[in-house]
């Protein structure tokens, strides 16, 4: 990839844990040890940081990560919310804070023990207040249930199937069973799909991600210092957020165009920052919380026109190595791990390293996104 199109901003270290439903660890341990490997990847040491960005829904803060990597002083942190819709948007904080020279070296990181720390919703009130009391109270209280809402929307506008929904799953699977790290590796065919138990019609258990303990790190820095570092710099191409009008999270049921997304508006913003189409895309690491959100993600982020991304899911075109556009190359969500979608990130880093399990051949640009019931974001990485 040429480097005229470099933004001024590249990643230049990454680092995870190991993944599993119960860890045995404390998030904070996690998240002190995959930022301290992720830092040595890059051949830096916790004195060179000066910036940290962390999702709001965090349970480890900045200070306690400071304090325990001995980092001397941060001039740069900050925060992002609305959970899997933040992931990309943490590498677009850290690329504007290295571009104005608010810091040099950030890093980004997520650590969350979801699969042993229990469901977020179980704990869910019977009195709500703001914009969940238009939808809890009414039954749509686990985001598997919101979700559902969509797909079955999609089915009803589109002939959507869920076949083409078990298509998703089955791809992504397959690329897991060649991570060494993926939680599930066990072979997946459409039958084993449609024979999963129902959880919300129309999804069924594999059109779920995983419940994950684990955590991850990012380190981004300048483009000059990055050609100095131990490995080959990625670059951030754009990295854009986007939420669309009269937004309510993960009940946008309201709106007109109901089955409309924050999805589109990062799409058209992280385009325009790259300079790029979605032609030009080599591969995609697609929020996958749920396997429909990949197909919507194929609608709004270019790649098919409207009620076309389940016919675009099936046939192996989302399979690697000789799907059209092969997807989630670490098995993503659904097969590797959820950690909010940071994954995804990382995966999207190794494509453009050369250094992915499922490494598609000569590939220059990646697209990553977050997800799309929420306010979201996305980012383009390049190859150096």
């Amino acid at each position: 990839m040429a480097r005229e199109l470099w933004r001024k901003a590249a990643i230049v270290g990454i680092a995870q844990s190991g993944f599993s439903k119960n860890i045995g660890r404390s998030e904070r341990s996690l998240a002190v040890e995959v930022v301290r490997n992720a830092l040595a990847e890059a051949g830096l040491a916790p004195e060179d940081v000066d910036g940290l960005v962390r999702f709001d829904l965090e349970n480890t803060t900045e200070a306690e990560i400071a304090r325990n990597l001995g980092i001397p002083n941060l001039r740069f942190f900050a925060e992002v919310g609305y959970g899997g819709g933040g992931g990309c948007a943490t590498l677009s904080l850290a690329a504007m804070a290295v571009e104005s020279g608010r810091a040099e070296v950030v890093v980004c990181w997520r650590a969350r023990n979801r699969g042993s720390g229990g469901r977020p919703w179980a704990g869910t009130r019977m009195e709500v207040g703001g914009d969940q009391q238009w939808y809890i109270p009414w039954g749509l209280v686990r985001p598997v249930d919101q979700i559902a809402m969509l797909a079955a929307r999609h089915m009803h506008e589109f002939g959507t199937t869920s076949e083409q929904f078990g298509a998703v799953a089955v791809a992504f699977r397959k690329h897991a069973q060649r991570n060494p790290h993926a939680m599930m590796r066990d072979p997946m065919t459409i039958e084993d799909h449609q024979n999963s138990r129902m959880i919300s019609e129309p999804l069924r258990k594999f059109d779920c991600c995983l419940e994950t303990d684990g955590a991850l790190a990012v380190v981004v820095t300048t483009p000059e210092r990055a050609r100095n570092l131990k490995q080959r710099p990625v670059a951030i191409l754009g990295a854009a957020q986007g939420m669309g009008p009269d937004h309510v999270v993960m009940a946008n049921y309201h709106k007109e165009r109901f089955l409309e997304t924050p999805s589109l508006f990062a799409a058209r913003e992280v385009y325009a920052q790259a300079g790029v189409e979605p032609r030009d895309i080599d591969c995609a690491q697609w929020y996958d919380a749920f396997t429909p959100l990949v197909i919507l993600s194929l609608e709004e982020y270019g790649f098919c026109k409207p009620g076309e991304g389940g016919p675009f899911s099936e046939n192996g075109r989302l399979e690697w190595p000789d799907g059209a556009l092969p997807s989630n190359t670490s098995g993503g969500g659904l097969s590797e791990a959820y950690v909010h979608g940071f994954n995804l990130i990382l995966e999207g880093v190794r494509q453009m390293r050369g250094t992915s399990t499922c490494q598609v051949e000569d590939a220059e640009l990646c697209l990553v996104t977050s997800g799309g019931g929420v306010p979201t974001s996305a980012a383009i990485l390049a190859r150096t």
